[in-house]
């Protein structure tokens, strides 16, 4: 059986100051072990308001989590790469959609899911539990 193997607020050590001797930023918030071509992913998890900029003149729905996602890979993309890790935003808001990294996590999540499961409904599991728990928190 083939499944996923992950570890929830993991450690990486590229994401510390040698010269501190200090993480700078957070731990990966889920380390997914060999994601992609046998290299880790770094999975940053971030939920934001979908109404961030509600009184902006420009306001676009969705736009809340694009542009947090944007931001995050801006920050944290390059030092896992450097660091033979690929690193995934995984950002949602608060009413249940997701940006486009995070739905492409899930559909592969979701096929592993699918391909050890026999029932027909564990095709949608994963993103039945997402939306559940992001409902729930």
């Amino acid at each position: 059986m083939i499944g996923i193997s992950a570890k929830k607020e993991a450690p990486v050590n590229f994401l510390t100051d040698p010269l501190e001797g200090r993480s700078t930023l957070r731990p990966a918030d889920i380390l997914v072990f060999g994601w992609e071509g046998g290299k880790h992913a770094c999975v940053d998890l971030t939920g934001v308001s979908p109404l961030v900029g509600l009184r902006d003149h420009r306001f676009v729905a969705g736009q809340a989590i694009t542009k947090t996602e944007a931001a995050k890979v801006a920050k944290h993309e390059k030092a896992c790469i450097e660091n033979q890790h690929v690193f995934v935003s995984f950002a949602f808001d608060t009413l249940g959609a997701l940006a486009p990294d995070a739905v492409r996590f899930l559909k592969r999540v979701q096929q592993v899911v699918s391909s050890n499961t026999a029932h027909v409904e564990g095709q949608n599991f994963v993103f039945s539990r997402v939306g559940f728990a992001i409902q729930k928190g």
